[in-house]
């Protein structure tokens, strides 16, 4: 029976799959629940096709081969032949996965297998049961009647508790900061819960977005109401609210310190390795040098390296994001200390990195974060949190050109010209009877020394019409001479 083979360096993954015809490799994190389901498929592939080699290497373990082979979130899958990379897939699709390892290695070894449509290849019965069966665990169904039966479903699990929670993680081990966050309300109001891990199950996930018609988690219900996100439950909380609706549905309430929830999870998982506890072996010291590290920026994130030279992909991953927000932000190295590294799992209840912090509460890992800015989730949080992005200088720029549609950078103003070049051109637009914005390039230094770069002229004044450069003040005379200036500010 052909078995997936665990690789534990960049030159031992190099040597298995150089000598070999194909070779797929699986990068996977322990804590991710995707991979796992993958990894089950993976694995029974492995058994269809025994003339490849099949590969396993856990990503955030071995920075240096998921660098090589860029990879930034998990589960991701690596498709070799003679040791060069052919193909690559991106995420938990068991379909794509089986048609991309037929396509490597050749037919599977059993004949004439019975193949759903949805796989389109000759995958072997063993990944075929598998694929049935994660499709039965995701709730998957072929019939026109899907939407309705998840809907029914949903419709149980919001009214299987009189206070139900759908969260990231669970109320032991939360995977987020603000799931953390209600959980922390609801068992400082002593009130028994229900709870579901969103994270193990993507239908559930999407369609109580649309169940709710509230785009993000975690969310509240009490008697199958919703109540609302985090920080509408933070309010009701403080101003004694929440307490009042329990009361007022009849919930009973319990001394702090008993046992009072329970989790509802998409199927058993009692193997959850990599989480910690509280931190109850960080001393005062620690734990207060954290926490100041934590609420030193409003956007905080630890990753391995700089912003400038992320150690790993899923750091790199994680700043891309936030640059691509614009989101201003701080960051600390943990490869540079130890103490912090190994501490800040006991603090977060998180056991890898990166992990995102906004306002001091955690925000989670590279996948999640990926996962909120793919879905406009993060920048609805960021939003809420009062934090916007930072106009970049281009984009500043792109705006102040656009501002009018014949628009003149010049030293001074049009009533005041603080230079003979710039006069000259206030009088030509003047004489010409054309209406202009204009920009004194004095008053503001980063203007003055971006608009050089953004326009690749070196000198002012400039003067633009509908965005695009015409020159600067010999040009604009010789139009003036020849009698085109205005209609070239008027096409």
């Amino acid at each position: 029976m052909a078995a997936v083979r665990e690789v534990g360096s960049k030159a031992e993954l190099e040597a298995a799959a150089g000598g070999a015809r194909a070779a797929a490799v699986h990068f996977w994190a322990a804590w991710c629940e995707a991979s796992k389901q993958m990894d089950e498929v993976f694995a029974h592939l492995a058994v269809d096709f025994p003339h490849a080699v099949f590969l396993r290497v856990e990503a955030e373990e071995q920075p240096e081969i998921s660098e090589a082979y860029g990879v930034t979130a998990v589960p991701y899958f690596v498709f070799l032949k003679e040791g060069k990379t052919v193909d690559t897939l991106e995420g938990a699709n068991p379909a794509s996965l089986a048609n991309k390892v037929a396509k490597l290695a050749g037919p599977a070894s059993v004949a004439e297998s019975a193949v759903p449509a949805s796989l389109g290849v000759a995958a072997g019965p063993a990944v075929l049961e598998k694929v049935q069966e994660m499709a039965q665990q995701n709730g998957a169904s072929a019939t026109s009647s899907a939407e309705d039966a998840l809907n029914k479903r949903l419709e149980q699990l919001v009214n299987s508790h009189p206070v139900f929670l759908f969260m990231k993680g669970t109320p032991e081990q939360p995977r987020c900061g603000f799931s953390r966050k209600v959980v922390d309300v609801l068992k400082q109001e002593g009130v028994e819960f229900g709870s579901f891990d969103i994270l193990t199950d993507n239908d559930v996930r999407e369609g109580m977005k649309k169940f709710s018609n509230w785009p993000t988690f975690p969310q509240l219900y009490c008697k199958g109401e919703l109540l609302g996100g985090c920080d509408i439950v933070i309010a009701m909380h403080e101003s004694g609210e929440l307490k009042d609706v329990f009361k007022e549905h009849n919930i009973p309430l319990q001394p702090q310190g008993s046992k009072n929830e329970e989790a509802v999870k998409a199927k058993p998982d009692t193997e959850k390795s990599g989480a910690v506890s509280e931190p109850a072996l960080l001393t005062a010291a620690q734990k207060e040098r954290l926490e100041s590290l934590v609420n030193s920026s409003t956007v905080m994130a630890f990753i391995k390296g700089t912003p400038e030279e992320p150690k790993c992909g899923f750091s790199g991953k994680l700043v891309h994001i936030l640059k691509q927000e614009k989101i201003p932000f701080s960051s600390f190295d943990i490869l540079t200390d130890d103490e912090v590294r190994q501490g800040l799992k006991l603090l977060s209840n998180w056991p890898s990195y990166p992990q995102l912090y906004i306002n001091g509460e955690l925000v989670g890992g590279s996948d999640i974060v990926m996962e909120m800015h793919k879905s406009g989730e993060l920048k609805k949080v960021l939003s809420e949190k009062g934090i916007v992005a930072k106009e970049s200088l281009e984009d500043r720029l792109k705006a102040l050109i656009s501002s009018a549609p014949v628009m003149l950078f010049m030293k001074g103003t049009p009533d005041a010209p603080r230079c003979g070049f710039s006069s000259k051109v206030v009088n030509a637009l003047k004489q010409a009877g054309v209406s202009f914005g204009a920009f004194d390039i004095l008053s503001d230094e980063e203007v003055r020394q971006g608009l050089k770069t953004y326009s690749n002229w070196p000198t002012f004044p400039q003067l633009y019409y509908k965005s695009e450069l015409i020159g600067g003040c010999d040009i604009v005379l010789e139009l003036e001479k020849s009698g085109e200036l205005k209609s070239t500010l008027s096409e």
